[in-house]
């Protein structure tokens, strides 16, 4: 691991970033260019204390975990991030397989869909970057244990995370999480994450493994949603689906229809967001 390398690339890294690039808010004004170092903490879901030990020389290795957040909360490109890797002494992620890595193109993209909730998550379900409004509307899933962040495992799994829909909605997620992840373990017999997920799944539920075993497949397509906050209420979005070009990542993107009553709480959970009332779950 060289740390004078290590505690050097990431001090450019985060000098060379606004606030606005990242989607968040400028505030004061700033003695320094670029993001402070409890933003970049805050992007990477660790703390304060552990990432400015890393700029000062004198952190721990961090897992390839810990560098995936980095790489995103920095916005790195792929040969960055493969960087970022070698210098603490680690493989990076082979290319052209399933990787928590986001495209630095796609986390601009949702950066700049301030005024709608918009998630980056795999074709398996996993949550790998979201922006304010939608950490307002759904909780912060980056918060949360590794394997917390994955939306089929918590909706069959956890019972808080079917609050977020009306009870009569829930039937049709269920079939829509289970469709989808038959279809991603068909398309990809050799990697072992769809599969080891089902397996999982229809051990631990029998709601997923009465799902499964009917062999219903459908991908992710464009439609509308309703979700119930404590706060705002009932809104129902329309949600775009929009495929990376490998097609295993996905941008997960709702809206609602300007003169709505959803448009209007949907408007109020953009100051509720702000003000950090967003529920905790799912």
């Amino acid at each position: 691991m060289n740390r004078a390398e290590l505690a050097d690339f990431l001090r450019r890294g985060r000098a060379r970033l606004e606030p606005s690039d990242v989607g968040l808010a400028a505030g004061a004004r700033r003695r320094t260019p670029g993001l402070r170092r409890e933003e970049v903490a805050q992007l990477a879901g660790m703390s304060v204390d552990y990432y400015t030990r890393l700029e000062q020389r004198r952190g721990p290795r961090p897992s390839r975990q810990m560098l995936t957040a980095l790489a995103r909360a920095l916005r790195l490109t792929d040969d960055e991030r493969d960087h970022l890797f070698h210098l603490v002494g680690e493989e990076p992620p082979r290319r052209g397989t399933a990787s928590a890595h986001v495209r630095q193109g796609l986390l601009l993209v949702l950066d700049r869909l301030y005024d709608s909730p918009a998630q980056v998550v795999t074709d398996c379900g996993t949550v790998l970057a979201q922006n304010a409004l939608a950490k307002a509307l759904v909780g912060d899933a980056l918060a949360r244990p590794p394997r917390e962040r994955n939306l089929t495992r918590r909706f069959f799994l956890d019972p808080a995370a079917r609050d977020l829909f009306p009870p009569e909605d829930r039937p049709a997620h269920a079939f829509d999480h289970v469709a989808s992840l038959r279809a991603v373990a068909a398309a990809r017999p050799d990697d072992p994450e769809p599969a080891a997920l089902a397996a999982e799944l229809r051990a631990a539920s029998p709601e997923f493994a009465r799902l499964w075993e009917a062999h219903e497949v459908s991908l992710r397509r464009p439609s509308s949603k309703r979700f119930v906050h404590p706060v705002v209420g009932l809104l129902e979005l329309d949600c775009e689906v929009l495929l990376s070009h490998e097609g295993r990542q996905q941008l997960v993107i709702h809206t609602a229809r300007p003169g709505t009553e959803s448009y209007e709480r949907l408007r109020l959970l953009q100051v509720v967001g702000l003000q950090d009332m967003a529920p905790s779950s799912p």
